[in-house]
């Protein structure tokens, strides 16, 4: 994979391709840019497999530099500081990022995904996603998730979405269609990426959208009739959150 580091820190850029070097073989470095006038530049001269993009960076950040671009036909590993809104916009998109000061291994499993990525490309729809996202910052409820498949990603407004169910290691992604997507990443991780939003997880097995609850039936914990008919029951301890959340949001 040719690979472009554009970032306005020299040492990171130093860093970050020694790091390449000793546990990424299947990288070249191509080029370095410290700024994203620059690094706009190069990715049109160079066509990069692979652009290591610093986020904050003076004059011209890095999303606004991938805005600019013409051709985005290529995959993009963000390097940042922590900013919880901007982070948000990442997940949702399904985009891999690093935190400096950058870890090893989190980056060796980085670059694995993006050549995984690479391989099974049909589209670069998950660079259109975050662009997107990145406007609705603050706002995750207008989002849109992208959802990595075995043959790419799938983006999906969060209200046609009716419920995520875990399966093992996999979360099943039902739909208001009623198809579903089998996604190879646990509930967990769908459970903190759609916080704040009209999701919650009311059971170990099961994170609802309560946008499609059709009914609520007492019991012990509960069970919720979803809008495309499935019954789900809610944990004990998840039951006054729940009815919580349904009087804040419902007004009942």
């Amino acid at each position: 994979m040719k690979a472009l580091i554009v970032d306005d820190e020299h040492d990171g850029t130093s860093i970050l391709k020694k790091m390449l070097d000793l546990n990424c073989k299947q990288v070249e470095v191509v080029g370095t840019c410290s700024n994203a006038v620059e690094g706009k530049k190069k990715i049109e001269e160079l066509h990069p497999d692979l652009v290591f993009l610093d986020i904050q960076m003076p004059g011209m950040n890095g999303f606004e530099m991938l805005s600019k671009l013409d051709s985005k036909r290529f995959e993009v590993i963000f390097v940042t500081a922590h900013n919880q809104y901007m982070l948000q916009a990442l997940q949702f998109s399904a985009t891999d990022y690093l935190l400096k000061p950058i870890d090893e291994d989190r980056l060796i499993e980085a670059v694995q995904r993006a050549e995984a990525r690479q391989q099974q490309r049909g589209d670069f729809k998950d660079i259109e996603a975050l662009l997107y996202n990145l406007q609705k910052t603050g706002s995750p409820s207008e989002m849109k998730l992208c959802i990595p498949t075995f043959k790419g990603f799938v983006i999906l407004k969060l209200e046609d979405i009716v419920l995520c169910e875990a399966e093992k290691n996999y979360t099943i992604v039902h739909l208001q269609n009623k198809k579903q997507i089998v996604v190879s990443r646990p509930l967990l991780e769908y459970e903190k990426i759609l916080e704040g939003t009209s999701f919650l997880r009311v059971h170990r097995t099961f994170l609802i959208n309560m946008q499609h609850i059709s009914e609520y039936r007492r019991g012990e914990g509960g069970v919720v009739v979803m809008s495309n008919g499935a019954e789900v029951e809610i944990s004990r301890r998840k039951k006054e959150i729940f009815l919580s959340k349904i009087r804040s949001a419902f007004m009942c």
